[in-house]
């Protein structure tokens, strides 16, 4: 088989494997790209919710209410730059405006209010001592589909494991929307 042949035989199989896998669910979908215009595109950025199972003796709770706040402030701004997202600010009539607050039509609501194409949400999870997970969610709220479901787990309690997280959910986002 010569080069060329088998670059191509490689690249359409490697196509039929990155279909099967979207088909699957398995991969996210392209987040949404701004109008034709080159506009950046519209995204409301909920608060996130907490949840500390870790068992630890040490009520930490101000200190994870303060790292949460600083976490989706970071979001806000973050995914902001590069213009690839324009983030809006959602008025849900309740604090924290999130998911545990509000039902999803209350969300995307709020979302339409503001002028949003996308939604994003979620929470984080102490699972323990050393080990959190965030899920973060990303729906179109124009076709009423998710657009991205992730989990990803951190290792550290404290501000730079949380701007580590944070910096690394906002790397793929914008590499996810250049698609």
């Amino acid at each position: 088989m010569s080069g060329n042949t088998w670059r191509k035989t490689r690249s359409a199989a490697l196509g039929r494997v990155a279909a099967t896998i979207a088909a699957l669910g398995l991969c996210p979908l392209p987040l949404a790209r701004g109008d034709a215009a080159g506009q950046a595109t519209a995204i409301g950025v909920l608060d996130f919710d907490y949840r500390d199972t870790s068992g630890e003796p040490k009520n930490q709770k101000a200190e994870h209410e303060s790292r949460l706040r600083d976490f989706v402030v970071s979001l806000r701004r973050d995914l902001e730059q590069g213009g690839a997202f324009k983030v809006v600010a959602l008025d849900c009539g309740a604090e924290p405006c999130s998911v545990k607050q509000l039902t999803p039509e209350e969300l995307f609501e709020a979302g339409r209010r503001a002028g949003a194409r996308l939604l994003l949400y979620g929470g984080i999870h102490k699972i323990s001592t050393l080990v959190q997970v965030a899920r973060v969610q990303v729906v179109d709220i124009e076709k009423n589909i998710v657009v991205d479901d992730r989990r990803l787990s951190f290792r550290g309690d404290d501000d730079q494991a949380w701007r580590r997280a944070e910096a690394f959910i906002v790397k793929q986002m914008k590499e996810q929307s250049a698609r």
